[in-house]
């Protein structure tokens, strides 16, 4: 049986939640890297799996395609998981999972993207403070949420595998004050404990962050 085809890139925060969920499943899967700078994204043969041309895409080995990193988690656990404990099926539990989610691709990583994009691919040359005002605020809004040890209770599940992978990003550029926002420090140290959170998550934040300071710097000589 072959396995599960990833396309993705390291510094996409939406491809590592994929990638971090499948190490909790124990999935191996077969990564193919996208470089997005360079626009692999919008190659024809991309653009016909997937016409929305984003990342994380997955092929399953029976050819389905799903797209959308939040899709192919709760995908990935519905198909793979020996157990429900990412994604339980109490309704309840499963409602605060998903508000979670929503949150993930409505607040934590729209306010990144609408940050980084103009930096990374249209030469801004601009950091533009209310929109590094939204980001704290976001790091707010979650440590406000987080009144258990997880985003709902108190077992890691889908909803922090996929936040933690936007809020290392934004860490790694904004880092985290432990004294204004002490619950969400000590969730990011808690999962940080995951023995494949290193080399899934914080490398790729890391090298986002780099590529960030790069690109605003030479954004910034080029305009002077």
């Amino acid at each position: 049986m072959g396995k599960i085809q990833l396309y993705t890139a390291k510094l996409s925060p939406p491809g590592r939640s994929v990638e971090l969920t499948a190490k909790a499943l124990g999935l191996e899967l077969e990564i193919h890297p996208i470089n997005l700078i360079a626009g692999d994204h919008l190659k024809p043969e991309f653009v016909k799996m997937n016409p929305q041309h984003t990342i994380p895409l997955i092929v399953d080995t029976d050819g389905t395609v799903i797209y959308d990193s939040h899709a192919i988690i709760i995908y990935l656990v519905s198909k793979y998981g020996k157990d429900d404990s990412l994604y339980p099926q109490d309704v309840a539990t499963r409602a605060k999972i998903n508000a979670a989610l929503h949150f993930d691709s409505g607040v934590l990583f729209a306010r990144l993207r609408f940050y980084l994009e103009p930096i990374l691919y249209y030469g801004s040359p601009d950091t533009p403070q209310d929109k590094i005002d939204y980001l704290y605020k976001a790091y707010q809004l979650l440590n406000d949420t987080l009144v258990d040890e997880y985003i709902v209770g108190n077992g890691m599940t889908l909803a922090d595998l996929s936040c933690i992978a936007s809020i290392a990003s934004y860490h790694a550029i904004f880092p985290i004050d432990a004294a204004k926002y002490p619950k969400l420090a000590a969730w990011v140290q808690r999962l940080e404990k995951l023995p494949y959170y290193k080399g899934t998550n914080q490398e790729g934040a890391e090298e986002l962050a780099a590529i960030y300071r790069e690109r605003l710097a030479q954004n910034q000589a080029g305009k002077n």
